[in-house]
């Protein structure tokens, strides 16, 4: 897989100071942000991003200004950060994790 660099591999390469202050920003994110906010406060670029999807950094930054994606894209580009996305439908009083959505990052 050239080109394609691990989440771990990405962090392995930043500094203990920049692991540091990316887990602190990362711990401060916001209840709502779009996805170049979120690369941002992980302290992604585009670049290593695309290399991570093995796409382009321009499509990178046509996935972050989506307003309407996949849920499988929308997986990927999380799953690339080293995140995990659950699908949640919220209802007054309770909330409910859809779960037929686990399967699809497989």
């Amino acid at each position: 897989m050239a080109g394609r660099h691990s989440y771990a591999d990405l962090r392995a390469r930043m500094s203990p100071e920049a692991q540091a202050a990316a887990a602190v920003e990362a711990q401060q994110l916001g209840q709502e942000m779009d996805l170049a906010e979120v690369r941002r406060a992980l302290k992604f670029s585009q670049d290593e991003l695309a290399q991570t999807l093995q796409i382009g950094q321009g499509s990178v930054a046509k996935i972050e200004k989506r307003t309407d994606m996949y849920v499988s894209t929308l997986r990927r580009f999380i799953e690339a950060m080293g995140g995990e996305l659950d699908i949640v439908a919220r209802f007054p009083g309770h909330s409910v994790k859809i779960k037929s959505f686990a399967d699809l990052g497989g």
